[in-house]
């Protein structure tokens, strides 16, 4: 059997393993589906993450400058989290995915 060549494996390894782990891709989804969501009600929808977890996985999503954290200083003070272009461009696989799931029923 013929091996497939990728055109940079590289990018898309340090792409997988971004992205690995049980809740990174689900907090990317979630955040998508609100356009801006802040940090209660993204844990509220994520059934079983804890606020440890998911401030561990924001914090990895806004160095890799795949989410975007804004600060409000009114009262009372709040969080949004949105997602960057670079995250937006990703959310195209879950297009694909839904279509996969639909034929997979």
């Amino acid at each position: 059997m013929k091996k497939k060549k990728l055109r940079d494996e590289d990018a898309i390894e340090k792409s997988l393993k971004l992205l690995s782990g049980k809740w990174r891709l689900r907090v990317i989804l979630e955040i998508y589906k609100e356009d801006k969501i802040r940090f209660n009600k993204l844990q509220k929808n994520i059934d079983g993450i804890s606020s440890i977890m998911l401030t561990r996985i924001l914090k990895e999503l806004i160095e890799n400058k795949l989410v975007l954290r804004e600060q409000f200083d009114e009262i009372p003070p709040h969080v949004e989290y949105s997602l960057t272009r670079e995250a937006l461009g990703l959310c195209q696989v879950f297009n694909v995915l839904e279509e996969l799931g639909k034929k997979l029923k």
